[in-house]
């Protein structure tokens, strides 16, 4: 049997103490990175597994950072938040943390789960997801001085909220969506969106009437909404398109009523009756470049989803390291998006931006173009020490395909 390789092998084999192998395994933002690579090859290298129960007892941390697993959906948008999961899989992974996974119907269900983790595997710290109106879980962790962040802007809140937030900038996103359909000659622009009071929701129409009021045009009677999928979002483009005075192109809250309203666009005549017998396609966008998007030819906004999850892990590390994270002196950061000079477009098909006004362009079918990330961040700038808790907002991109 193989002699089991411990700290002191590692030390010997990096040329460096027992204390910064441990430094490098418990506390990585108190070591250089070129000794924490070297570190962390001989730790590959020669085979380490430290012991996760001797480490807790030494540290009194468990390494552990707690995200609730969404509830099962069986529309297209149920995917985005497992991509968000798996970044942050992995960009705890790399910061020595394991994601610890549990599920709740809702504020207080989760709030009770909380409370049972912390008795049974003591988590060092939380993200929640699916922030909300009234959301309960901020103040309750809060309360309790538990680190945490969340993925999601505290909705409903005054300026200066006690935790820090990464959430994606859903106004930019369609208020560049909009650009883009204006720049290509359209005015009549409608919105298919969630009820009143979601506020992702209410920021992503935010972003498209401010752009269309901007430009001239009065987005009264464009918007329709729904809390439902793909047959909702047909029906209504259906009803935009059917108006007495229809719609020319149409934004969605989410690929799964873009979809929708694809198909409505696409049925015979559409086109004809919304310019005027003009036969032109009706231009369609989605949000969330979902799977479903990127197969049916969909323009939509992309967010940054493996950013926004290790932005979460920067700033929880910060809060239990002493790491670096992302955030200016003031512990705020803007993401700037890839293509934000032209309106955030990225032309799919082209391999680039897309700014200005292009017609329709095929993406051939079973190709992918590689595209740059949403935003150009790293984690690197320290927060400043005692100011506000850093909230970090990505930009999303829009992919140009077919629809629009």
């Amino acid at each position: 049997m193989a002699q089991k390789v411990t700290i002191t092998d590692v030390a010997r084999h990096a040329k460096v103490s027992r204390q910064t192998v441990s430094n490098v395994l418990n506390t990585p933002g108190l070591v250089r990175e070129d000794t924490r690579r070297r570190v962390l090859e001989a730790v590959e290298t020669l085979g380490y597994r430290a012991s996760q129960a001797a480490r807790q007892m030494r540290t009194g941390r468990s390494r552990l950072i707690a995200t609730r697993i969404e509830p099962t959906r069986d529309d297209i948008d149920g995917t985005v938040y497992d991509r968000f999961l798996h970044g942050l899989t992995e960009a705890a992974a790399e910061a020595g943390y394991r994601v610890l996974l549990y599920t709740a119907d809702d504020d207080q269900s989760e709030i009770a789960t909380i409370d049972d983790l912390l008795a049974a595997y003591e988590p060092d710290a939380f993200v929640l997801t699916g922030t909300h109106h009234g959301d309960m879980r901020t103040s309750w962790l809060a309360g309790r001085r538990l680190p945490f962040v969340t993925f999601g802007r505290p909705w409903g809140m005054p300026e200066g909220p006690s935790h820090p937030w990464v959430d994606v900038d859903g106004a930019a996103g369609t208020a560049a969506a909009t650009r883009h359909l204006l720049d290509a000659g359209h005015r009549r622009i409608g919105f298919i969106g969630w009820p009143p009071g979601s506020g992702v929701g209410d920021d992503r129409r935010a972003g498209w009437a401010r752009t269309l009021a901007a430009a001239g045009v009065d987005p009264a009677g464009l918007d329709r909404v729904s809390d439902g999928g793909v047959a909702a979002g047909e029906a209504l483009a259906r009803d935009l398109l059917d108006a007495d005075r229809p719609a020319t192109a149409l934004l969605c809250v989410s690929d799964s009523l873009a979809l929708g309203a694809l198909h409505a666009a696409r049925s015979p005549g559409a086109g004809g009756r919304a310019n005027g017998g003009a036969g032109m396609p009706i231009a369609v966008i989605g949000f969330d470049d979902t799977s479903a998007a990127r197969a049916m030819g969909l323009t939509s906004l992309s967010q940054p989803l493996a950013e926004a999850a290790a932005c979460c892990v920067a700033l929880l590390a910060h809060a239990l390291d002493g790491a670096g994270v992302i955030g200016g002196a003031n512990g705020k950061t803007n993401g700037r998006a890839f293509g934000e000079a032209n309106g955030g477009a990225f032309d799919e098909a082209r391999g680039g931006a897309g700014g200005g006004a292009h017609g329709p362009v095929a993406t051939p079918a079973g190709t992918e173009t590689s595209r740059s990330p949403g935003s150009t961040m790293t984690p690197t700038a320290l927060m400043a020490p005692g100011g506000p808790p850093a909230q970090v907002l990505l930009q999303p991109s829009l992919v140009v395909r077919r629809s629009a």
